[in-house]
């Protein structure tokens, strides 16, 4: 959960960098580079996002990244900051973002790996749900899967809740999923996948 000093922070650099855009993307960004910076305000200068309930999205998967940006432009995926940054985005834009963050390397957070128990918990888990089955093996995703391994503790806590409550809704089927599985269950999961 962000605290309200993050959250304002979050928005107001969200805000910040919005406005200094007009909203969206600089118009004369030509290269990928420029079009790009714009990202670096949340995400991280080095892939590392500045709040731990921010997702990284250097090195994750092209496929997912593009969806993402696309729902967050529909209004199927909602965020105070991303829906105006992308609002201007054509297809092919989103696209060639996403496969400019997909070949970047993964960061290191340096997050400790789980405990035996909450290991066990977690494998338990996966093995009733069935992450593995989409996410494969060590969780690193696949085309519009997501990398789930490395991502924050905080970061996938949030997005675990988010689909439980229905607030994310850009798919339905990760919510019911979520809604099935027990909250210790979930918790050893955000434990156990942030420290791959």
């Amino acid at each position: 959960m962000v605290g309200k000093t993050q959250g304002a922070f979050i928005i107001a650099v969200g805000l910040g960098v919005g406005l200094s855009l007009g909203g969206s993307l600089p118009a004369a960004a030509q290269s990928i580079e420029e079009k790009t910076q714009v990202c670096a305000g949340c995400h991280g200068q080095d892939g590392k996002p500045i709040d731990k309930t921010i997702p990284i999205i250097w090195g994750q998967q092209p496929g997912y990244l593009y969806i993402q940006l696309r729902d967050f432009k529909r209004g199927d995926r909602k965020n105070e900051i991303m829906q105006p940054i992308v609002s201007t985005l054509e297809r092919q834009d989103m696209m060639d973002i996403a496969e400019y963050f997909s070949k970047k390397s993964w960061p290191d957070l340096g997050q400790p790996r789980a405990s035996k128990d909450v290991s066990e918990r977690a494998l338990s888990a996966n093995h009733s749900v069935g992450c593995t089955g989409c996410h494969l093996d060590h969780f690193q995703g696949d085309g519009t899967v997501p990398r789930l391994g490395g991502q924050s503790k905080e970061y996938l806590t949030k997005t675990i809740g988010d689909f439980r409550t229905r607030a994310r809704g850009n798919n339905p089927g990760m919510s019911d999923l979520m809604l099935a599985t027990s909250q210790d269950d979930l918790a050893a999961l955000s434990e156990y996948l942030s420290g791959l």
